[in-house]
């Protein structure tokens, strides 16, 4: 079954050469012109992954992030013409997956398609098993964290940070080696994206020092699952 792909961008010459080159690779493409309409499509046929521009008609790209990230864990790439780190980190914060700046390289925007697709599915070894802490489950073959009782929606990226860390107990990692182990060789971003994504899991993960455990900064070297 193809990988199925859902382009979001307002530019008809932009959705063509997209589509025909994701064509060309081996992906199914459906198309929307409209941020509302995309949501729509979104929700009812449940892409496998989306690509976002973020000046739409109708809606946002922002919004309809927002609202995609209410209901479902799937793949976004954020497309934009704006390279400005504001953009980058709003996006991240809001649950995207990666961003890439127009005008792009067909070949980097396959790469990139490529990488988060690979990161969104969970290998089967070992350590797909069940991570158990003090009111904290983080279950990597289900996607799903459970922390005081109840589940919390997560983006991917989080959850599979989140994961990598408490894996590895007391272990102190650069951003440069979280990139590397949670985002993939290929990633082309930067350690702030470690940044973002540790500080939206502490917001979430409130209670978790009086639990006994944090993701805790090592100033001038990076972050660590601390457990006492």
């Amino acid at each position: 079954m193809k990988t199925r792909i859902l382009l979001v961008d307002d530019d008809p010459n932009i959705r063509q050469l997209v589509d025909l080159y994701l064509e060309k690779e081996g992906f199914e493409v459906s198309m929307a012109d409209r941020g509302d309409t995309a949501l729509k499509q979104f929700q009812s046929s449940t892409p496998d992954l989306m690509l976002l521009d973020v000046m739409l008609p109708g809606m946002d790209g922002w919004q309809v992030l927002r609202e995609a990230r209410k209901t479902s864990n799937a793949p976004i790439i954020m497309l934009t013409a704006k390279d400005e780190t504001f953009d980058k980190v709003l996006g991240l914060e809001l649950g995207a997956d990666d961003y890439i700046a127009k005008p792009f390289d067909m070949k980097e925007l396959v790469a990139r398609i490529k990488a988060v697709l690979r990161r969104f599915q969970p290998q089967e070894s070992a350590e797909n098993k069940a991570l158990e802490f003090p009111g904290l489950t983080v279950n990597i073959s289900q996607y799903t964290v459970t922390y005081m009782g109840r589940e919390l929606e997560m983006p991917p990226k989080e959850l599979e940070l989140l994961h990598f860390l408490a894996s590895h107990p007391n272990q102190v990692f650069t951003r440069e080696q979280l990139l590397e182990q949670v985002w993939g060789y290929d990633y082309f971003g930067d350690s702030r994206t470690v940044d973002v994504h540790v500080k939206r899991l502490r917001e979430k993960l409130t209670e978790g020092e009086k639990l006994g455990w944090q993701i805790k900064t090592v100033w001038g070297v990076g972050y660590k699952f601390e457990v006492k």
